[in-house]
């Protein structure tokens, strides 16, 4: 590991030597300048990790060299060396950017300690960026395969929406990557130095859910041992993604509602209102249109989330992409997995193209990934996709599937009962796991569970034993 780098300006020649002696026993790369001038040409040549400054120097005194070392990098950390009467001047200089200050003739030890910490933080900052750096990397349209035209509509949309402070729902079928759009739109905005919180709205009961989104005080109820600031105060300066916004309950919708209207939360068992400044965006796969006409959602909700409505489209609307998202997983498992697969066979890529595809990317990537588990060569054979997949892609004429069901409708038939058919059909195709039929649905856990709820109430709910309601 490269030794830190330190650079010591202090007109005094006494203090630079013993600054170098002290600091050179602790394993640091040492380098001094007698004036302000001569140590920013320094710091321009090769930036140091940490400066130690004098405040009070003929020409350049060390606020000036300070703003200048700011210039050159602003992840140079700065402490002020300044003697009882300026002491004032270095706490004007923390307001400036510096990291601390130390009194001369200050104690070796403290010297020390100082230094340590300082490091300390600016590696953390360090980290933070670069995590941010990565995030953003994971989240870049880079990272949204698509060329479909559709697609490409929805990259300009988001190209436009990102820099404006706009409130922003993403609408679309589950597996879809409505959370990569959302990551899309916070890294290329002004807040992408900030967080980026995700919370499933689906997920958590609806009393975890109120304190996990606004904070709570200690005490506010059994098991509060402590205070909790809440998401949206963790995402204060950034952006915050409600997933699944339509399964809050209608006590929070208001909550919510207050949010974005005053710009502030209330913690539970809280007095005084904190305010705070987040970019929100919410993502559904249900209609939230027909959800506002059921009383399931509030209408004046709706209009303040829905200021820029994005329309994910499902990957049966672009099988077009198939092949180029196929290559991305394949590429991104041989890395994960160091396998070395180089393609798919014939009828494993006309199975793929055929199939409908109703758990979306999410499903195609799990195809992908089970089947380079299991591939032992260089290709992927027919025999590595998973069932549904195979038997939905099997060659035209071989018979009715789950993911082609048209062939069962009859004309006569309600939605209603269309819906009640196809949630039946697929709870016995998946054994009755209900999370899985969820995601086969494109609709939640709870919505499911809703909805066998309503059948038990009229008793159009068969096999209640395997179905569990």
């Amino acid at each position: 590991m490269p030794l830190k780098k330190l650079l010591v300006v202090d007109d005094e020649v006494g203090i630079q030597n013993l600054l170098r002696r002290v600091l050179k026993g602790e394993g640091y790369d040492v380098r001094t300048a007698g004036s302000g001038e001569e140590g920013v040409s320094m710091a321009q040549d090769d930036a140091p990790d940490l400066v130690l400054c004098d405040i009070k120097m003929p020409g350049m005194d060390g606020i000036e060299t300070l703003a200048a070392l700011k210039d050159v990098s602003d992840e140079i950390e700065v402490i002020m060396l300044t003697a009882h009467s300026t002491v004032e001047s270095a706490v004007a200089a923390m307001k400036l950017g510096a990291a601390d200050y130390l009194k001369k003739p200050f104690d070796v030890d403290e010297l020390k300690i100082t230094i340590s910490k300082c490091l300390g933080v600016a590696d953390l900052k360090k980290e933070n960026i670069q995590l941010r750096e990565d995030a953003g990397l994971r989240y870049g349209l880079d990272c949204i395969v698509g060329a479909a035209p559709k697609m490409q509509e929805i990259f300009e949309l988001i190209k436009t929406v990102a820099p404006t402070p706009s409130t922003v729902l993403i609408q679309g079928e589950s597996g879809t990557g409505k959370e990569l759009i959302a990551g899309s739109i916070h890294y290329l905005s002004p807040r992408r130095h900030k967080r980026f919180i995700k919370v499933n709205c689906a997920a958590i009961s609806e009393e975890l859910l109120e304190s996990e989104l606004f904070g709570h005080e200690k005490g506010a109820f059994t098991g509060a041992v402590r205070s909790a600031e809440g998401k949206f105060v963790m995402a204060d300066g950034g952006s915050i993604l409600l997933d699944e916004v339509s399964e809050m309950s209608p006590k929070l919708q208001a909550k919510l509602l207050r949010v974005l209207q005053e710009k502030e939360v209330d913690r539970v068992g809280g007095r005084e209102p904190i305010p705070v400044d987040v970019r929100v965006m919410a993502s559904t796969n249900r209609d939230l249109e027909e959800a506002i006409k059921k009383g399931e959602f509030r209408e004046d909700l709706y209009y303040r989330l829905n200021v820029v409505s994005i329309a994910f489209p499902p990957l049966r609307e672009r099988k077009s992409d198939i092949p180029e998202l196929v290559t991305h997983f394949v590429e991104r498992f041989n890395q994960e997995m160091n396998k070395r697969i180089e393609g798919l066979a014939p009828d494993v890529e006309d199975a793929l193209m055929r199939y409908s595809w109703p758990g979306n990317v999410r499903q195609l990537q799990n195809c992908i990934e089970r089947a380079i588990v299991l591939c032992k060569g260089s290709v992927i054979q027919f025999q590595h996709l998973p069932p549904d997949v195979a038997q939905g892609g099997a060659a035209p004429g071989a018979g009715p599937s789950l993911a082609e069901p048209s062939s069962s409708i009859e004309v006569g038939v309600t939605v209603a009962e269309m819906e009640r058919q196809l949630i039946f059909k697929t709870l016995e195709h998946t054994q009755y796991n209900r999370t899985r039929a969820a995601e086969i649905l494109g609709i939640s856990i709870r919505t499911l569970r809703n909805k066998l709820n309503e059948y038990k109430k009229t008793g159009d709910l068969p096999e209640m034993e395997k179905v569990g309601a």
